[in-house]
């Protein structure tokens, strides 16, 4: 039996709080299951956020997606995820992650490292965390994601939901640019995860972070921006991205089972941007939920 359709949005920018809060009660009431916020300067501070967040609605979980673990002392962290776990009355999930815009650090003065540093700095804050939380006896699920195989391994071994972004850093980038992944690159990257041991009773929630949605019988006209941006890709080769979802309500919605059925993605987070326009789908996919794929699979196999 597949795991039941979960669905996030990421609110991205600050707010004075009568705004924020309406900002989250809108999420709350188009249906979202989880309200997220982002770790990046010059956006909302995500635990402050989260604690409004909670005050403002009644039902939705509340995550940050994801904290970059550079910018976090493992003893502070914990204080701050009990605090809050508390405060939200229990409904905080920690996401984590190694950070990947190094001019955010260079502007907050904390050094950046290689990757292999940084995910070695991750493992410390994870293998800390779960120390201190579990003395602390908060019990809080933890988000964990990431393409390369070290960061794959280490989101086999401590994540209870497993994130993935179909996008990676474009070479060379400072700012944090990135770029989607192709169906096959993509569907490599899943099964690669899978093949790294968990110890785990139950298999992790896989997560999926949506970058584009537009519901439209137009989709050559919503993705005419892209492709005047990126004339090595065809109309063809966007849509078959697992990030973006364009097209009818009917196609939008079996592409989402099909991403469910070949890859084991149940919880699909979108953008802020995006929020009202996949509410619709998020609808329409809770009343069907188990609708055969009316659209062939993504990708090749890779199982």
């Amino acid at each position: 039996m597949p795991r039941p359709f979960r669905f996030g949005v990421s609110l991205l920018t600050s707010a004075p709080a009568a705004e924020w809060r309406a900002r989250c009660r809108r999420a709350e009431e188009l249906g979202y299951d989880v309200i997220l916020v982002p770790d990046h300067l010059g956006m909302v501070a995500p635990f402050p956020a989260l604690v409004a967040a909670a005050e403002a609605t009644e039902r939705p979980r509340l995550g940050t997606y994801v904290l970059n673990a550079g910018f976090w002392n493992p003893t502070l962290l914990a204080r701050e995820v009990t605090t809050t776990h508390d405060l939200t009355g229990g409904r905080l999930e920690l996401g984590l992650g190694t950070g990947y815009v190094q001019a955010e650090h260079d502007t907050a003065g904390l050094p950046f490292g290689s990757p292999g540093e940084r995910i070695d700095h991750l493992r410390h804050t994870i293998e800390e965390l779960e120390r201190l939380l579990d003395a602390a006896e908060c019990r809080v699920p933890l988000l964990l994601g990431g393409n390369g195989d070290r960061m794959l391994r280490l989101t086999a071994e401590h994540a209870d939901i497993a994130a993935f972004a179909g996008a990676s850093l474009e070479p060379g980038s400072t700012t944090g640019k990135l770029a989607p992944v192709d169906a096959a690159e993509f569907g490599q990257r899943v099964a690669r995860y899978r093949e790294f041991p968990t110890g785990r009773e139950e298999p992790a929630e896989l997560n999926l972070l949506i970058q584009v949605v537009a519901v439209t019988d137009d989709p050559a006209g919503a993705l005419r921006p892209l492709l005047d941006r990126r004339p090595d890709l065809t109309l063809e080769q966007v849509l078959d991205l697992p990030v973006f979802l364009v097209g009818t309500l009917d196609e939008i919605t079996a592409k989402v089972r099909a991403l469910r059925d070949r890859y084991g993605f149940s919880y699909l987070t979108v953008l802020e941007p995006y929020m009202e326009a996949f509410a619709p789908v998020a609808a329409e996919l809770r009343r069907n939920p188990l609708v055969t794929p009316a659209v062939p699979l993504l990708g090749s196999p890779h199982e």
